[in-house]
């Protein structure tokens, strides 16, 4: 069984928190952390940042909304715990019904992106078809297995993967630099270009799939 990642977008009006991000289009989320609370509800960790005024009673007065708690204020963004009862069928059938693993979600007032480990591609399937047949859209932007380790869930190619790694072991990235990107041509038996498109193909594929999900996700690799 090999587990399957897939990064999807669902527009904002089928998802939690639609009253708020339709009030206030600036504002943005993201989610540290959810779990399947409930076989009807969840309660994620969400990171709140773009709006005004007073957070707090603007996120009591949504409906899908319950048992709201602060846990950080820092001025430009507030972290909060808090429990999601509507407009939830998609993510209650990923965490519950298909076991899978919602490993980093963001969403504004157009849509919420979402990257999710599935157990295996049966379990992406059934999603899917769940979703169609209950009127629920669910819009596959990309998809990588995980058949050869943690490369698969960061968007790596093998050849990214042994170059960052080989820089990592070299010394490239330490201060100060004990390896070049020629020591690493070398040793790898390839040009100083090919070196090059490597660690900058990697680095975006680790800033995208680990910082910056959900922005710029279908532009060119």
């Amino acid at each position: 069984m090999v587990g399957t990642v897939v990064e999807v977008e669902i527009p904002a009006d089928e998802f939690a928190l639609w009253e708020t991000l339709t009030e206030h289009e600036n504002l943005e989320f993201e989610i540290e952390r959810v779990v399947a609370h409930e076989s009807d509800r969840v309660m994620p960790f969400v990171w709140a940042s773009g709006g005004e005024g007073d957070m707090e009673s603007i996120l009591e007065e949504d409906t899908s909304v319950e048992n709201l708690q602060l846990l950080a204020d820092l001025d430009e963004e507030q972290l909060y715990q808090m429990e999601w009862t509507d407009h939830i069928q998609t993510l209650i059938h990923i965490l519950v019904d298909e076991e899978a693993t919602v490993l980093s979600a963001s969403g504004n007032s157009n849509h919420w992106h979402l990257r999710i480990l599935f157990p295996d591609r049966n379990a992406l399937s059934d999603t899917y078809d769940y979703c169609r047949e209950n009127d629920l859209t669910l819009d596959i932007r990309n998809i990588y297995e995980l058949e050869q380790g943690r490369k698969g869930r960061f968007g790596l190619t093998d050849e990214q993967q042994d170059t960052l790694t080989l820089a990592f072991e070299r010394g490239y990235y330490d201060i100060p630099r004990e390896a070049s990107a020629e020591n690493l041509a070398d040793d790898l038996e390839v040009s100083h270009q090919a070196i090059s498109e490597r660690l900058r193909r990697g680095h975006r594929s680790l800033v995208k799939n680990t910082l910056i999900i959900g922005r710029n996700a279908d532009e060119p690799q």
